[in-house]
């Protein structure tokens, strides 16, 4: 019987999932707001210095799969733990690179040690809760990955303002650490998804065979696409976010421009209400919405005065995140056979988006400034909008499930 909304096991587990994500996305993100600090002590241009994301998000994306793999074979709340440490031993080490290329490789390695946790968490809840509250529990994971993030942020940018930019890299490993401790103790040991098991060329087969239906059932191209879209116009704005604010008509310090990273609590919002606000309108039309006050948003970030560019970023923020909880459970609806392959593919391409046109913004902002920036994302999200047109006749979420 799996457990449902209310239940001990329910809460536990969320509990858990929660924890696991602002483990993973307070060290995955911990130095976007110290890009400045970084790219000032490697002398690097904000294109350079934004590959110390780029390629952290590029090597957990290029990991999905192989996480999704070993998922099927050790289990998935193993994968997670094992994600998890492996990170945070790496986070350790970066403190102490003395080079740029040192720390985007250690960087690199993050990334895919992390990649563990997204690649599991979502198939891992569409398992073990009912799948009448699975797109709720997905909803509450998401909105760890804000808290998280936005934790993660504000811990780096405020310890980097006194002790240097590895300072703040250090203190997010202690929070990622505490937050594994977290997941270890609190999620149900009877519960825990079993391995799949199974090895040599019938595993191999049958790992083919999801990915192969990852790839081809009706509507999931589309979810990854806007995966793959909707992250890379987001990472744009936010990797560029310091270098903005610290510069002209702003000039904000380290730890000031830092704060406007509490917009990530519109994201937490966002990501908790898409399950109700799906179950009731659908998967399209909250899509539809939250990407039109994504372009809404970015409209905003022209303003050149600080309350009118947090109110912006947090009804961008908002919007992305509901976006991304709504598409991440409709793929693990979807996906009945080779769930956490697809999940594992919806990943990458979030990651991709991440990596990829974060760099790219980057290059438009060297080139034209921040307003050259705010376009190109802007026309990400469009390009998102017309691809979700796509979505409009799939089932609601859940439909397909037990």
């Amino acid at each position: 019987m799996r457990p449902r909304a209310g239940s001990s096991d329910y809460r536990r587990t969320v509990v858990a999932l929660v924890a696991a994500a602002v483990a993973t996305f307070a060290q995955l993100w911990s130095v976007q707001p110290i890009l400045p600090a970084i790219a000032e002590g490697f002398a690097a241009s904000a294109s350079q210095t934004a590959l110390v994301v780029s390629l952290a998000t590029g090597g957990l994306a290029g990991f999905t799969l192989v996480w999704s793999g070993a998922a099927d074979r050790i289990g998935r709340a193993r994968v997670i733990a094992l994600s998890l440490f492996v990170a945070t031993m790496l986070g350790c080490a970066i403190p102490f690179a003395g080079e740029l290329w040192v720390l985007l490789v250690l960087r690199a390695a993050q990334g895919a040690a992390l990649g563990g946790v997204p690649a599991a968490a979502v198939a891992y809840l569409a398992e073990e809760i009912h799948p009448a509250d699975a797109p709720r529990a997905t909803g509450l994971y998401i909105a760890g990955n804000p808290l998280g993030g936005m934790g993660g942020r504000l811990l780096a940018g405020v310890v980097a303002q006194w002790g240097g930019w590895q300072w703040g890299i250090a203190a997010n490993t202690l929070l990622g650490l505490s937050a594994l401790v977290v997941f270890v103790v609190v999620l149900p040991r009877g519960h825990r998804a079993p391995a799949r098991g199974g090895r040599g060329d019938g595993a191999r087969t049958g790992t083919v065979r999801r990915l192969r239906a990852a790839m081809t059932t009706p509507g999931l191209p589309a979810l990854y696409a806007q995966a793959l879209l909707l992250m890379g116009a987001f990472m744009t704005i936010y990797n560029l976010l310091g270098f903005r604010l610290m510069a002209e008509p702003f000039g904000l310090s380290q730890a000031a421009a830092s704060l406007l990273f509490l917009a990530y609590t519109a994201g937490m919002l966002g990501s908790a209400i898409a399950g109700n606000a799906t179950a009731r309108w659908g998967g399209h039309v909250v899509l539809a919405v939250s990407t039109g006050l994504m372009v809404l948003g970015l409209g905003g970030l022209f303003s050149t005065a600080v309350p009118g560019l947090l109110v912006a970023l947090a009804v961008m923020t908002f919007a992305f995140f509901a976006a991304h909880a709504t598409a991440s459970a409709w793929v693990g609806s979807r996906a009945v056979d080779g769930r956490a392959q697809a999940m594992a593919v919806y990943t990458l391409a979030y990651y991709l988006g991440s990596s990829f046109f974060g760099w790219a913004g980057g290059l438009v902002y060297d080139l034209v400034g921040w307003g050259g920036a705010v376009v190109f994302a802007s026309g990400l999200c469009v390009c998102a909008g017309l691809v979700g047109l796509r979505l409009r006749r799939l089932p609601r979420i859940g439909a397909s499930s037990e």
